[in-house]
């Protein structure tokens, strides 16, 4: 079992293995990390993202994984009825920031599935992707949500084993999500936890959903692979059908 954690794209970034693996397949894996953090830093002004903004970089001169994430983005913001926007948060050019945490932790995944690696959780600022279980006797992973208003408290406890789960809401960094249609924060929701298969999309789920306010919950059950948790001002705890709730 290795556990290990770095500081990139400003978070913590901690990986929990519980396969014994090639040192190598690791140190591989955070480079995929360290290299998305050089190239879509919206913070780095030698950055392609940063180049991009200000003029100096054509897009079809960018790195492939530049034009990947754009054409995502892209493709997202036509899913979520524009409350995924790359564009909305940077006035005058594009922030993927929404999307490349997920992605790039998706794709630092796919380096340790192929380096062997069937167990282990790679969590990403309270962002997770989970593969097998943690121990041969505990068949699923376990993953507590941060109550929205008590830092000290769970809002609830989801497991899985082959699942990526991410969490839009006000109490890690204030009010960093805006609706794109009025510029304004979202009103009546306190956080929304989106459950499924790949963490880029349910990353950019859970910001949209986020982003909708009161009627993020109805949009949610139409997301088919997707499984979604609503907590509401008002107190309310919404749930689709399948959502991996554990019950205590």
């Amino acid at each position: 079992m290795i556990q290990t954690e770095l500081g990139i794209m400003g978070m913590p970034i901690v990986l929990d293995l519980r396969d014994e693996l090639d040192v190598d397949v690791v140190e591989s894996m955070w480079n995929v990390l360290r290299q998305a953090d050089a190239i879509f830093s919206t913070y780095k002004d030698d950055s392609e993202i940063s180049r991009l903004n200000r003029g100096e970089l054509a897009l079809e001169d960018a790195q492939p994984d530049v034009r990947e994430v754009l054409a995502l983005c892209d493709q997202l913001r036509v899913i979520t009825n524009g409350y995924f926007d790359a564009g909305a948060v940077l006035k005058g050019g594009v922030d993927p920031s929404g999307l490349v945490k997920g992605w790039s932790v998706d794709r630092a995944g796919e380096v340790l599935d192929e380096g062997g690696a069937a167990n282990y959780s790679l969590n990403a600022g309270g962002d997770i992707r989970l593969r097998g279980r943690p121990l041969p006797d505990e068949p699923r992973w376990r993953v507590g949500i941060q109550h929205p208003e008590a830092r000290d408290k769970l809002a609830a406890v989801v497991e899985g084993n082959d699942l990526a789960v991410a969490t839009s809401g006000t109490y890690a960094r204030g009010e960093h999500v805006v609706d794109p249609h009025t510029g304004k924060a979202p009103m009546g929701v306190l956080s929304v936890t989106i459950v499924g298969p790949e963490l880029a999309t349910a990353d950019a789920y859970a910001t949209a959903a986020f982003a909708m306010g009161e009627g993020g919950p109805e949009w949610t059950a139409s997301l088919g692979l997707y499984e979604a948790m609503t907590i509401l001002a008002d107190g309310r705890v919404l749930l689709t059908p399948g959502f991996p709730l554990v019950k205590t």
